[in-house]
């Protein structure tokens, strides 16, 4: 079991990071809003942990876990009050248009981050310190957030806020003729997602050891996308599956490129060709599973 771990450890916290950020996708999804904004706050929340802990918190000692846990409420707050700054006037739009905006958003704090002195520019910042001796170790705060992030969604589409926003993804229109205000619910949903994924990035540039501005980009997006939309979009389980799933699968690929036996190119593509492959599975899954893999119908009961 200690094998498994060595070898495989750095895998499965990717998996439950992955899980988180398509989580941080499925909160405005709830809305029906089309948001890929998550990458953006995902490299902020990293940046965050970056320089307070190569500078503000920098010890000659171990980095203590209850130092990430304050980085991960300061990364959550800045990335929260960004969220509300751009969800007001990003939200105006819908569709593609809140896709495309959101995907300006990620790209203006992507060309910050080259280009400020703090972020490291295009280099970013190494030598983040480790709070942990072993990757799996980061299961003891990136499990407990995952668990709790899928306990509260849960509890949020039960209740009356959470019935508002799926009103307003089902028909934005007629939630506004029954009293619901649609910006608010819209901007509450954007902002809680934006809260996730800076949380996420503190706890991903420790993990990591190193941040720069390759980490938010509009690849992310649509890898983060995948997650979602294959996953599922109408549960928050599909998202957790998703992620899971397609973060486990480069490694799948590489083990597939390296068996051998294969043709050079096969081989190579499987190894470097993710994207393609992500794009592939996006056009194939939303022909023959419209809904995702994971459906509510899944679960005994159709939701709204």
């Amino acid at each position: 079991m200690a094998d498994f771990f060595n070898t495989y450890g750095s895998l499965i916290v990717s998996m439950v990071l992955g899980a988180l950020l398509g989580l941080s996708l499925y909160l405005p999804l709830m809305a029906g809003q089309l948001s890929l904004a998550s990458p953006g706050f995902y490299a902020l929340g990293g940046y965050i942990a970056a320089i307070l802990s190569t500078t503000v918190f920098k010890s000659d000692g171990g980095f203590p876990v209850y130092l990430l846990i304050l980085e991960m409420v300061i990364a959550g707050v800045v990335s929260g009050l960004l969220g509300v700054v751009v969800g007001i006037p990003a939200l105006r739009l819908r569709g593609i248009y809140l896709a495309i905006a959101t995907i300006a958003f990620v790209e203006v704090l992507r060309v910050l981050a080259l280009n400020l002195d703090i972020t490291g520019g295009a280099v970013g910042i190494f030598n983040i310190p480790q709070p942990f001796l072993n990757p799996i170790e980061y299961l003891w705060v990136g499990l407990p957030l995952l668990v709790v992030t899928m306990v509260l969604i849960y509890r949020l589409e039960r209740v009356r806020v959470g019935k508002a926003l799926i009103a307003i993804r089902e028909d934005e229109l007629a939630a506004g003729s029954m009293g619901i205000n649609p910006t608010y619910y819209k901007v509450l949903a954007f902002t809680l997602g934006s809260v996730l994924a800076g949380v996420v990035g503190a706890i991903s540039a420790h993990f990591l050891n190193t941040w720069n501005a390759r980490q938010g980009t509009f690849d992310a997006s649509i890898i983060y996308l995948t997650f979602v939309l294959i996953g599922g979009s109408r549960t928050f389980l599909g998202s957790v599956v998703g992620a899971m799933v397609f973060t486990a699968l480069p490694e799948v690929l590489r083990g597939l490129a390296d068996t051998g036996g294969l043709p050079v190119w096969l081989a190579q593509f499987l190894r470097d060709g993710r994207l393609i492959i992500f794009g592939v599975l996006i056009v194939v899954g939303t022909i023959f599973f419209p809904q995702g893999l994971v459906t509510p119908r899944v679960f005994g009961r159709k939701k709204g």
